[in-house]
């Protein structure tokens, strides 16, 4: 019975490499140290490499890929842009234009400055995902000043 190959070490998480290779034909058997091949696909975990090749098999169809998974279009889009980015690759928000132009409106406003905005379009992070965490340090520095 064949095995699909475990990527990591089920005890600590570390990567396993292959020691064996067996002809299935003559059992001829080539041991060493063995590395994995140079994809980042090879490191992806199973749930993610079950995505990428229900995703493939269905050429790329989001909308077929959301009827297979019974989940939604942003449910797709999330998990292709989460494997995307653990694959190594810049994700592309679709939103960039809009995403932009509230933080020039927010730079405008005096609400962040020029530096946070540049940061901000630069990174390709959210403005909210900003704000979530400016807001986080406020609370905490009342926190801190109502202590004293």
């Amino acid at each position: 019975m064949e095995r699909k190959l475990l990527q990591e070490c089920p005890v600590c998480g570390s990567p396993l490499y292959v020691r064996v290779l067996e002809c299935p034909s003559c059992h001829t058997k080539i041991e060493g140290k063995f590395a994995p091949p140079h994809s980042s696909l090879f490191y992806l975990p199973r749930k993610d490499l079950d995505f990428v090749e229900l995703f493939v098999r269905l050429r790329g169809n989001i909308k077929e890929v959301e009827k297979a998974l019974r989940v939604s279009y942003p449910t797709v889009r999330g998990t292709l842009d989460r494997v995307i980015e653990k694959m190594g690759y810049p994700v592309k928000h679709e939103n960039d234009a809009k995403r932009k132009a509230e933080i020039l409106e927010k730079l405008e406003k005096g609400e962040i400055s020029p530096e946070e905005a540049a940061q901000l379009i630069s990174s390709g992070a959210n403005i909210e995902s900003k704000y979530k965490t400016s807001e986080a340090a406020k609370s905490k520095e009342e926190e801190s000043n109502g202590a004293k």
